[in-house]
Parts: C-alpha cells; structure tokens; sequence
C-alpha cells in the first residue's frame, strides 16, 4: 500500500488526548463521585417508585409556572462579518421593544430529560453536571458550532458552573494545592502564568492559595510567544528558587480584560506549542469571544489618516458550523487543541445577564468529570430557576409548555415562542452589532481630544508675524478589536508637573499624576470614573513600573447618549488637567483620593470599575 495514502489517512484520524491526571491537586485526586448522584440514573426508568432519595414532593413547590416576556432575537441591529461586507437585517416589523412570552410549566409529561422543561425537574435536586435539557443543548452547541474543530477522539465535554468566577475557582482547586508561606518549602509553590496586565479578580483567587502569578510580556493583540519576557522566556529561563515551573496558564484570549486584544489563529498556534513543549494547562476565559469588531482596524486607520489595511480572515479551519457570523470569528484554542489540555470558561453574563451566574467549562470528559466531582460538594448544579427560563427561551418552547399557555384566555396570551439556535445566534450577532458601534463612537471622540495644541509667543521680533503651535500628544490607543474595554495609555511625563516637589519634598511622579488625573474627572463638568491600569497589574512590580500610564474605559455600561457625552467630557477633562500649573491643586487631588466620596456625586458616571 501506498506510505503516502496512510500518511494521510493517520493525519486525519482523531487524535487520542494525553491523560493531564499528573497535574490534579491532592484533593481533586481524593475526590469520589457522589454515591446518592450515582442513583439518578435510576430514576429515569419508566414506572419504577423512587423510595431511594431525599427528594421533596414536587406538588408542593409553591410556584405553578415561570414566566417571562422575552425579546425578539433580532431585537438589535448586526454589523457586518467583514468590512465593507453586508449585516443581516435589521428588526423593522416588531421594533425595538418588542417581545415573545415564554412559560416553563409546573410539570410535563414527556420522559425525554433532554426536553423536559419544566419546574417539577428544575426546582428539584439535580446532577451537578447541569439541568439535563439545558446541558444537553450548551454541550451540543458547544461541539457543533462553536467548535466543530476540535482534534482529539471523541470531542469535548461541558459541565455547568455558577458563572466563569466560580468555573476558574474550581479549575484552581483542580489544577493546584494550597501553598502557604512558611508551612510549605517553596518547591511546592504553584505558579500562574498570565500577561502583564490581568482582570484583578484572577489575582484575588489565586492569593489565598498562596499560588505566585507569573507575568508574561504582551503586544497589542495579546500574550507574546517568544522574545524577551514572552512565554517561552519565562518558561525556559524559569529560577526553581522562586517555586515550581508554572504548569497553568490564564488567558482571556477574545476582547482582552483590559487591552481588549484578539488572538489571530497564527498567534494561538505559537503560544499552544511552547505550551505543549511545557506541559502547561491552558485555562482560556473567554466571556467576550462573541464581541470581535471586524471594523476597528479599518476605522482606526481612518480617523488617523492611515492605509486601509488589508482584511484577513479570522478562521481559516476546515470544519464549520454554518452560521456566517460563527465562522468569521477568531477560534478559540480547543479548535487547535491535539493534546487536550485546554479548559475554556463559558458564560452567560455578558449574553444574557451577570445575575443569572450560569456559564458552562468546556474540556476534555476526564477534566470534566473532575469538575463535576468538585461541583457535587459544592455548589452543586447552578439555579434551577435561571436553568429553566434559559432553557426554554434559547431551546425553544416544548409541546407540553404550548398546550399549557394554548390553554389561557386570548386577553392573557401574548406571541409564544423560543430563540432556538438560529434566534440564539442572531441575538448574539446583533449584541456585537451594537456593542461595535459604541466601540466606534468612544473611539471617534477620544481621537479628537488626544492631542494639545498650544501657541506661543515667537522670541525674536523679526518673527512676530508668526505663530509657534506645539503639539503634545496626551494618551494614545488602540481602537479595541473585541471585548468591552479601551486601553489608554496616558503621556504623563509631558504633564508640566512630571518631576516637580511637593511640599513635603515628593517628588509627582507617574503614579501620583495617575491618581490625581483619575481624582480629577470626577469632578464637574467632566463627572466621569475610569479605572486605573495599577488595579489591572499582575503584579505590584510592574504596578509602580508601567501599570499607573494606563486607564480601562468601559463603552458598555452606559447609554448610547452616555457613552458619546462621556467620552468627550473625559478628553476634555485630560486636556484640562493638563493646564495645572500649581502643585497645591495636585496636592488637594491626592489628599481627596484617601477619602474616596465618588458614589455621592450627582450625575456621577462611571466608565471602568463596575463590572468585569
């Protein structure tokens, strides 16, 4: 037979995933699946009486169905896949506030669990991994159409969480043991690694654990692969001294928390290898991956006078789900993942709403299973409430839940009727949709604040007729390429007070322009709050070193009309701080930042620190 023919044919055969056992904590190693969770299987057996559990009656739950007006999929406008290419129709029949009624019933009668929606199942005790029809359908939308390129044998698995916090925190129990300073020798210290700048609730799970984060340098798209302080630096030149070789790795790879960065496919290849060649687990948190904004490079290159750069498609992988907007997205890394050690964090906060705290962990079945053996003593499965009404309203109404609702009185029923996966990824598009535009305005502004012009008086006489015109650049950024964050880097060493005295003999530098700056737009007129890139530090290092030039503005929060008022009341305001002369006025800034009074401050908007 032909070498080449089973060359080709092995290449295509799904490859095996490597066991990642050796890398569990003592405690997820120790953990047994629950013994009363192993009866569930049980109960699906037609007729059979239930005398096993602990389960309350269901007739006695005090609530006899679950309602809600939901909106239309289309409720919001899309933006185009691709520059210049064309965005699928708007909503023009119903309007922007129109909405579909959705009922879960009290109980219905269908034995299929991957249907059943109802609350006799969903307020009911239930398996850790999820409520069965809702993790019947994230599991399969997971596979088909959001990564319908995974490599290894038999594909990847989901279990449940109560929102990515909570994912993460049980990855952590997972992945690392508890190291405490003095108890344990510092060649058991697990270590983290993760760009320089980093969502600060990362930090405050992994402090208790006494786990040591491990920055790695970043460009403007994300984590650097190679070169100085880049993940194969970090990685090869790792001092033993300081702890255990790093064998985790955090990323929010789509619309980056805080640089709003995009990993291209090219990029997540070269960080998967070294991975690979490390044996590192990669943890990729991914709440914004839907938020990827094919118009910032364009419209950047615009208002700055700029080439037009060529457009380059995000996805060039063979399998795809058959949904435009799906396909033009960057990948996630299970898409590429030959090993199986990617574990990603799913949720619902930023596509449906925070407080529904649901998302789903998507990996290999083993790292799945132990996920759910950590959720059995736990949180267990997620609110059945927030299961239920999500269910019903992605999946689609069940028959049982149209006869009950069919029942009611023509006054009483309003259109009936469930996204599905189509109206699911429509409500999705066209989140992106008006998120980009928001992007776009926040950018447009900030453009034209960026720069101070100043004019000055020419010193010699026979130049009298001219003018001097400086011109100081103030902040500078990138027009964000997803998530819901812009990253300003402000010049503070051109401030005119950058290196001046106090009067207590401190030198103003960076950090003390920072806070002062941030002190300052929260005053009238400009009553604007951005949060400070200190916070977003992986370290206090690099904090004091480079962390206190940047600001994390949110365009999502806010109204349309907010967003575009702020915006240019926060250039404003950059620009007037830049006309303090008088140290004193700095001083008074600094002083009022110890007594912070921010949340009694009428017309107050904030634009950084709420929120993810």
């Amino acid at each position: 037979m032909d070498r080449s023919i089973d060359s080709v044919a092995e290449m295509a055969r799904p490859m095996v995933a490597k066991d990642m056992s050796h890398h569990y904590s003592d405690l997820a190693k120790a953990r047994k699946p629950s013994a009363m969770k192993m009866f569930y299987k049980f109960f699906t057996i037609p007729g059979i009486g239930n005398f096993a559990g602990g389960l309350p009656n269901a007739q006695f739950f005090p609530f006899d169905t679950l309602e809600a007006q939901s909106a239309h999929p289309n409720r919001w406008t899309p933006t185009p896949n691709r520059p210049g290419g064309d965005a699928p129709p708007a909503n023009t029949d119903n309007g922007p506030k129109a909405a579909s009624h959705v009922v879960v019933p009290h109980a219905a009668p269908t034995t299929d669990l991957t249907k059943k929606i109802d609350l006799t199942t969903a307020l009911q005790y239930g398996q850790a991994s999820g409520y069965p029809p809702l993790f019947s359908y994230v599991r399969q939308f997971t596979r088909e159409c959001l990564h319908p390129n995974v490599p290894y044998e038999g594909g990847p698995d989901v279990a449940l969480t109560v929102g990515s916090t909570d994912g993460f925190n049980k990855v952590l129990e997972l992945f690392t043991n508890v190291w405490v300073e003095g108890k344990h020798d510092v060649s058991e210290r697990p270590g983290l690694l993760a760009e320089v700048f980093i969502y600060p609730s990362i930090l405050n799970q992994a402090a208790p654990r006494g786990i040591q984060v491990c920055p790695v340098e970043m460009d403007d798209e994300g984590m650097d692969p190679y070169g100085h302080g880049g993940l194969e630096d970090v990685l090869a030149n790792w001092d033993d001294s300081k702890g255990k070789r790093p064998h985790l790795l955090y990323t929010v790879s789509m619309g980056h928390n805080p640089t709003s960065g995009v990993l291209s496919l090219e990029r997540r290849r070269e960080l998967y290898d070294i991975c690979s060649k490390y044996d590192v687990i990669i943890v990729e948190d991914d709440p914004y991956w839907y938020l990827q904004f094919p118009s910032a490079e364009v419209e950047e290159a615009k208002a700055r006078n700029k080439p037009i750069p060529e457009y380059k498609i995000a996805n060039t992988l063979p399998n795809k789900s058959g949904y435009p907007f799906l396909d033009s997205l960057a990948p996630s890394f299970l898409n590429i993942d030959v090993d199986g050690r990617v574990v990603r964090l799913d949720t619902f906060s930023k596509t449906v709403a925070p407080g529904c705290r649901l998302g789903w962990v998507t990996s290999t079945p083993e790292i799945c299973e132990r996920i759910i053996r950590i959720s059995e003593s736990g949180t267990q499965q997620p609110s059945g409430f927030v299961q239920a009404i999500i269910a019903e309203n992605i999946m689609g109404p069940q028959p049982e839940a149209t006869a009950a609702f069919a029942s009611r009185s023509r006054k009483d029923q309003a259109i009936f009727t469930g996204w599905k996966t189509e109206g699911w990824v429509r409500w999705l598009e066209g989140l992106r949709g008006e998120y980009e535009r928001r992007m776009n305005a926040m950018c447009s502004l900030l453009e034209e604040h960026a720069y101070q012009l100043k004019q000055s008086t020419p010193v010699r006489e026979a130049d009298s007729d001219w003018g001097v015109i400086t011109k100081t650049k103030l902040y500078e950024f990138e027009w964000p390429r997803g998530g819901m964050f812009l990253w300003v880097k402000v010049h503070f060493e051109d401030h005119p007070l950058f290196g001046a005295v106090d009067s207590q003999g401190n030198v103003i530098d960076g950090p003390a322009l920072s806070t002062a700056l941030m002190i300052f737009l929260t005053h009238k007129p400009h009553l604007v709050l951005v949060s400070p890139g200190m916070m977003f530090s992986a370290t206090s290092e690099i904090a004091a070193q480079r962390g206190w030039a940047y600001y994390r503005l949110c365009f999502a929060a806010e109204t349309d009309e907010m967003n575009s008022a702020c915006s240019t009341r926060f250039g404003q305001g950059v620009q007037k701080f830049w006309r303090i002369k008088k140290v004193a006025e700095l001083e008074a800034l600094l002083d009022e930042a110890k007594t912070p009074v921010a949340d009694e401050i009428e017309g107050f908007t904030d634009m950084g620190l709420m929120g993810c």
